[in-house]
């Protein structure tokens, strides 16, 4: 293995439009980071890898730059690999998976080249200890990837494994949920850290509830996973991870400063949200109420910065595109009429329906949900008439509601 106080290139990928939430993330540890279409990129160490897997909350893996190289074809790529001090990196009676972004004229398709990297790899283990470890396409162990582009290959460790949005808890995921990754970085976009009320109607599996609670508690959501591709390296030091697992412990908060509120008119979506927050370790945080989003309590505004995300079905996948006319409108009377002195934020990858809701958004945040190009509809609601001062809450990266026509859109 690596030596742990090699410094390399680190990769921390993401879904497209979460590298800016990524970026922040590492600069409040402290690093500097360069933001890229899927990912973003930073410098550190093996013991550095462990942390970020711990902590980051919008990153999916956490790749250790090994090795660039040139290579033509299939065949040169395993000559190369097969120089590596594999022996050094991978147990002999471990696991090791391979995966890869391949485009390459040689290559149909990309699982030969996991073949040939597979075979080239344990071939070299065979050779300098006698013994080959087991390999497959299950990430049980551990992880190498390939980023092959025309004739330049740079080889990854990957420290993760199965990806950091698969925190654990959601063990009933309801319909159509938000990737934990997403969720996070959408309650991240609202602002809200804690301070004031959260509520989440339409809560479905619970996930934007679950997420925003992680984040008001300052919990680490590594701590909720069984295991990481790390802890299958030679030379993993379990004691050093354990030092970073209490101290990541240590700095969570026990109680929460406002209210985090769930609600949904389904009892199956009710009972999937409790069952995962009690998965998560934070059931006890958060509350829940079977009633339709119009008829749902809502706390007094605290002043504080609080906190309305609605993520209605948007006819992608689920639902009656014209059913669901009459749900945004009435998103936007359930906000005229109930949400003074909050902020309400829809999610949602339907442009003609957001116009629906009636309501002048004053941002538009870009995000994917999987292929679809969504945007996170910010609305500031408040007593009487307010003049908007030039440039006020414009923030670099976003698409402001400024200039737009009556819906925003």
């Amino acid at each position: 293995m690596p030596h742990t106080s090699l410094v390399s290139s680190i990769l921390v990928t993401c879904p497209k439009a979460l590298p800016p939430f990524l970026r922040a993330e590492l600069e409040a540890l402290g690093l500097s980071a360069r933001e890229l279409i899927s990912g973003v990129e930073t410098k550190g160490d093996l013991a550095l890898c462990m942390r970020l897997n711990l902590l980051l909350r919008t990153g999916h893996r956490v790749l250790f730059e090994l090795a660039r190289f040139r290579a033509a074809d299939p065949q040169a790529l395993g000559d190369e690999l097969g120089r590596l001090p594999w022996e050094d990196i991978i147990p002999v009676d471990g696991n090791l998976t391979v995966d890869s972004s391949v485009q390459n004229d040689n290559v149909r398709d990309g699982r030969y080249a996991n073949q040939k990297a597979k075979d080239a790899i344990v071939d070299r283990i065979l050779e300098q200890e006698g013994r080959r470890p087991n390999s497959g396409p299950d990430p049980i162990g551990a992880c190498v990837f390939l980023h092959w582009r025309g004739n330049d290959v740079t080889v990854y460790l990957d420290t993760t494994g199965v990806p950091l949005s698969r925190r654990g808890y959601r063990k009933m995921p309801f319909k159509a949920p938000l990737q934990e990754t997403l969720a996070a970085a959408v309650v991240l976009a609202t602002g809200w850290r804690g301070e004031g009320h959260f509520l989440s109607p339409m809560c479905g599996s619970g996930t934007l509830g679950i997420e925003a609670a992680l984040i008001a508690l300052n919990r680490a959501p590594g701590l909720l996973r069984t295991g990481f591709a790390f802890q299958h390296l030679v030379g993993y030091d379990e004691t050093a991870f354990e030092a970073l697992r209490r101290e990541a412990r240590a700095q969570s908060r026990k109680r929460l400063d406002g209210r985090i509120l769930l609600s949904d008119n389904d009892p199956g979506a009710l009972e999937a949200a409790r069952q995962n927050a009690l998965t998560a370790g934070v059931e006890t945080h958060l509350e829940y109420e079977l009633n339709d989003f119009r008829e749902i309590e809502v706390p007094e505004a605290t002043g504080g910065g609080d906190i309305c995300v609605l993520n209605p079905e948007y006819g992608a996948r689920l639902g009656d595109v014209t059913g669901l006319a009459e749900v945004y409108a009435g998103i936007g009377d359930f906000f005229k009429q109930r949400l003074s002195g909050w902020r309400g934020y829809v999610f949602t990858g339907n442009p003609d329906l957001a116009k629906r809701v009636g309501l002048r958004p004053k941002r538009r945040i870009p995000f994917y949900n999987a292929k679809i190009e969504c945007r996170l509809l910010e609305y500031e609601m408040y007593s009487g008439t307010r003049r908007v001062r030039q440039g006020e809450g414009e923030i670099p990266g976003e698409v402001q509601g400024e200039g737009q026509g009556e819906n925003g859109q």
